[in-house]
């Protein structure tokens, strides 16, 4: 594995087959713009501590995304819960400028979308500021309606992102939202400085580790697509943190390769979803676990239960798991390994291994990845 100093390696260089698997690979250089611009040298910049610390002071908060977005928005929801004690409520954008207004005035509001423009998503950020919310909006486009209409813009400098299913735009909205979660627990006195600098450097680290990880995960994933190619529907398995990452892992698949498939959290398989298992219907469970936290390791412990009980069951698994594991692969129909990270850091690794395979099913199934039938993105400019 490359050391934590080493570069991301360059994207450009290789002959690319679709736009989707390119920006897949720009993942580890949008990740280290992002990065750069939210930290230096192991300490949050402070001018962004300036700009989100009244928002970061609101007694709550409410999140308001679509598709894609709104999972980034459930794992920020549980990371500034976790690190910052700081509740967060994820709302449907598309639903919250619907409702009528709430007595929560004093919440903070935050809008995700890589584009800035997406309609729902506009419509909940001016809602929320004729209820008179203070407002934030994390977008990849600086200029976009919901950058210069909220309070506080947070740019994801993941630059033109032109495959409609989002990956780097995704992974770059994560990392803004691990760097909130951090700045929330320091202006809440909930972390030192000190331990937020060990934080940070974890995830400044991160960008060098999964460039290292790519080219592994891409011939295993191509190797097993064919595989998964044929079912007729799969189901997306996480807890905790994992389990928007397997909301995403279905959403990529779908709208990439035109297959069905649910994320569920893990525990409820077994009220009602079960029924669905077959040779025909295969699981995707994150098994991923940070042997540091204690809580992550109670979640892997009740994971293994589950995978026990599926193996008896004769169910397809295909899990992602630590590289050091020596359990999962015995419960497993194949695995693919993410290197060890803080439990609050896994979900941006884990996921790029469900985007590789939402890509090479879509390949393997005759799919136009770039352009996914009935989808569009809003903006495809910078």
């Amino acid at each position: 594995m490359n050391s934590p100093s080493t570069k991301p390696q360059s994207a450009t260089a290789r002959q690319w087959p679709h736009h989707m698997l390119q920006e897949i690979y720009e993942q580890p250089e949008s990740l280290a713009r992002t990065v750069a611009l939210y930290s230096s040298n192991g300490r949050l910049q402070p001018e962004f501590l300036e700009r989100v610390r009244p928002l970061l002071t609101a007694p709550d908060m409410i999140v308001v995304a679509s598709g894609s977005s709104r999972h980034a928005g459930l794992a920020g929801e549980i990371a500034v819960e976790d690190l910052a004690g700081l509740p967060v409520d994820v709302e449907y954008a598309s639903e919250y400028a619907l409702r009528p207004a709430t007595a929560r005035k004093q919440a903070a509001v935050l809008a995700i979308s890589q584009s800035g423009e997406t309609a729902d998503t506009l419509a909940a950020l001016r809602a929320a500021r004729e209820r008179g919310h203070r407002t934030a909006a994390i977008t990849n486009v600086e200029g976009s309606s919901m950058a210069r209409e909220a309070e506080v813009s947070l740019p994801t400098p993941a630059g033109r992102e032109i495959a409609i299913p989002a990956t780097k735009s995704f992974t770059a909205q994560l990392a803004v939202l691990h760097a909130l979660a951090l700045a929330a627990a320091q202006v809440r006195g909930v972390m030192t400085e000190t331990e937020v600098e060990q934080r940070l450097a974890r995830l400044e680290q991160l960008p060098a580790g999964i460039a290292a990880q790519l080219p592994e995960w891409e011939r295993s994933v191509e190797a097993i697509a064919p595989f998964y190619s044929r079912a007729k529907t799969l189901l997306f398995l996480g807890r905790g943190i994992h389990y928007p990452m397997a909301r995403e892992g279905s959403l990529k698949l779908k709208e990439s390769s035109y297959l069905h498939a649910e994320g569920y959290p893990t525990g409820e398989l077994r009220h009602g979803p079960n029924a669905l298992v077959s040779p025909e219907v295969p699981l995707v469970v994150l098994a991923t676990r940070d042997p540091a936290d204690a809580d992550s390791l109670r979640r892997y412990e009740s994971t293994l239960q589950l995978l026990e009980g599926m193996k008896k069951q004769g169910a397809t698994v295909l899990a992602l798991a630590n590289r050091d594991d020596r359990l999962v692969p015995g419960l497993s129909t194949h695995i693919l390994f993410v290197d060890e990270q803080p439990e609050h850091l896994l979900p941006i690794a884990e996921v790029i291994p469900l985007q590789l395979l939402a890509y090479f099913v879509a390949v393997r199934n005759g799919v136009d990845v770039d352009r996914p039938r009935n989808l569009s993105k809003a903006v495809l400019v910078e």
